[in-house]
């Protein structure tokens, strides 16, 4: 695959075939149309070891078969919405290296997820989450979600520094584009309170105001590059991943940031992505941080 090939900054999704892969394709679809970017329907047909005798027959089916099923994918996507410009990748890879590969390119990934349970499928169960830890670009885990409740717009993770910025321009974004409410959750570290709960700081906690503080900070200027969101503040206190997967389940989207593997020590922006895009009851984008080196002149929002 000729990655090159295809457009740019397009909203990439992974097809398998399964009902979470549909469902990821419906979300991937619907972005795409909305913002006018090009949608690429992204299958990697896994690779065989030479020393297999059968090798060449069997990666052959498996090109047919994958061929078949984007080319069913696009014509049924087309004929939903006839303006939207699709495209097919079909790659001999492990489908986790393939989506890696079209992310240097891609505006976004879209991926689905079995969710909990020991059967997974080859694209999107641990995949997915290797690939919100490894992406170049943001990714969407569509998490299998409770239907039939009512939905209270986009939730963002923020750590109250300059790192959080993209998160926020990605939240704010999406927020803005789908015409929905924004909370901006700050989270306290508190090891002692209960884990698997969000907690309200109370005003008098001698956190508090350093937290409000902060989070004025990291939201200075978004609210006049979007003033169609409302924006609410909430500050918790606890474990960041237990205050945001307490409000997923009432969420369209849940944003949080990860950073390179090297950074250690950021309690929002570390493994709490992996921890909200494995138990979130809401689909989940991920986004990649850069940090912001002290005494560099790196602009805040882009």
């Amino acid at each position: 695959m000729d990655t090159n090939s295809l457009p740019a900054g397009a909203v990439v999704v992974g097809v398998d075939g399964s009902d979470h892969s549909d469902r990821a394709v419906a979300w991937a679809a619907h972005e795409a149309h909305l913002t006018g970017r090009p949608l690429v329907l992204a299958h990697g047909t896994g690779i065989l070891l030479d020393v297999d005798p059968y090798a060449g027959t069997v990666i052959h089916e498996l090109q047919v078969a994958g061929r078949e099923l984007v080319e069913a994918t696009r014509t049924r996507l087309v004929t939903l919405h006839p303006d939207l410009s699709v495209h097919t990748a079909l790659r001999t890879a492990h489908p986790r290296q393939a989506m890696l590969d079209l992310a240097e390119r891609a505006a976004l990934l879209v991926v689905g997820s079995r969710g909990h349970g020991p059967v997974r499928s080859v694209l999107l169960g641990s995949v997915s989450v290797g690939l919100a830890r490894e992406a170049a670009c943001p990714v969407v885990v569509v998490r299998p979600h409770h239907p039939g409740l009512v939905r209270r717009g986009v939730l963002v993770g923020d750590d109250g520094t300059a790192d959080s910025a993209p998160v926020l321009e990605q939240a704010f974004r999406f927020a803005s584009g789908h015409r929905l409410p924004l909370t901006v959750l700050h989270s306290v570290w508190d090891s002692i309170v209960d884990t698997t709960r969000s907690h309200a700081l109370p005003k008098s906690h001698p956190a508090g105001e350093d937290a409000r503080l902060r989070l004025a900070e990291s939201l200075a200027g978004f609210a006049e590059r979007y003033p169609d969101v409302h924006v609410e503040q909430v500050i918790s206190r606890g474990q960041p991943a237990a205050s945001l997967l307490a409000e997923a389940d009432h969420l369209d989207l849940v944003v949080v940031g990860r950073h390179d593997r090297s950074r250690i020590g950021n309690l929002l922006l570390g493994s709490v992505a992996a921890n909200v895009v494995e138990h979130a009851a809401c689909p989940v984008a991920v986004v990649p941080v850069a940090p912001i080196l002290a005494g560099t002149n790196v602009p805040r929002h882009r």
